[in-house]
Parts: structure tokens; C-alpha cells; sequence
């Protein structure tokens, strides 16, 4: 099964392709990040993030998605233009293939570590040692993203419970 797994972001998308082998075995096909520049307005950065999406999921035609729930602890308004992003690749997501599943950043740390406020660097070792990388990921994002697809390998038995 191939899974595609997302860490939203208006100015960067972090995004990693996983193939799950039938014994749980998960291998990293690709990884890395949709880009959309500041200096453009916040329609064209859309279009550009529904545009990599898209061929994204032309590439490697994933059977399912798994994509970081948002969380904000602090100021809302810098998180609406992460959202209106989230919106945009949920909508491709979605018109494409109808297995979309979310996870929150505690479950993505409590999946892969066992503990749920493990920081980004234990979430990023875990995901390198799994995977059988040579090194971290890189950018940050990538990474993030294979944590996100690692997770739903890891729990998508426990299927609807995360199935948005």
C-alpha cells in the first residue's frame, strides 16, 4: 500500500510517500516539500499548493492520505493561513481519492515514541531509524510528513476511528 502523508503549510508543505509492505514493513519511496513564495497573494499560493497536490498524487497515486491535524496554542490569526492551505490539499485530497485520514501532533508522538509530548528531534530519530535512513530527513517538514504517514501505517487498523 502506498500511503501519502502531510504536514500542511501555506509557504511550505512538507509531504512523504511510504510504501507499507503486507508484513507492516514501511519503506520511504520519496519525500519532500511543496513551495509557494511570500511575495505572491494568498490565491496563487493556494493554486500552487492544489497544483503540487496534484501531481503528487499523479506521481505516485497513493492509496491512502494521512494529514496533520492543526493545532494552535498561542495566536490563532497566523494559523488562518496554514487553515485556508489545509482547506486547498484536503479538497485535492478528497476529489482524488476518498481515504483521507487525520492525526493530531500528540498521536503522531505517542504513536511513534510512546510518549506524547516527545520532541521534534525524538519524533525525527524515531522516523530515521524506521525507515532506515541514512540521515534526518531534511527539511523539518519532510520529516514531519513521513511521521505522518508512519503513524497512519501504524494504526490504520484502528481505520475509521481516524478516517475524516
Amino acid at each position: 500500500m502506498i500511503i501519502l502523508g502531510i504536514d500542511p503549510g501555506l509557504a511550505t508543505m512538507g509531504y512523504g510517500i511510504l510504501e507499507k509492505k503486507k508484513n507492516g514493513d514501511c519503506r520511504a519511496v520519496d519525500y519532500g516539500v511543496v513551495l509557494t513564495p511570500k511575495e505572491e497573494g494568498l490565491p496563487v499560493r493556494l493554486a500552487m499548493l492544489e497544483e503540487g497536490v496534484n501531481r503528487i498524487l499523479d506521481t505516485y497515486s497513493p492509496e491512502e492520505v494521512a494529514i496533520e491535524e492543526l493545532f494552535f496554542t498561542k495566536n490563532i490569526t497566523t494559523g488562518i493561513p496554514v487553515a485556508h492551505a489545509r482547506g486547498v490539499i484536503l479538497l485535492a485530497c478528497i476529489k482524488r481519492l476518498g481515504k483521507l485520514y487525520e492525526y493530531t501532533p500528540m498521536q503522531i508522538k505517542q504513536a511513534l515514541t510512546g510518549y506524547g509530548k516527545a520532541d521534534k528531534q525524538q519524533i525525527q530519530r524515531v522516523v530515521t531509524s524506521i525507515l532506515g535512513l541514512k540521515s534526518v530527513p531534511r527539511p523539518d517538514d519532510a520529516a514531519d510528513a513521513l511521521s505522518v504517514a508512519l503513524t497512519h501505517a501504524h494504526t490504520a487498523r484502528f481505520g475509521n476511528q481516524f478516517h475524516i
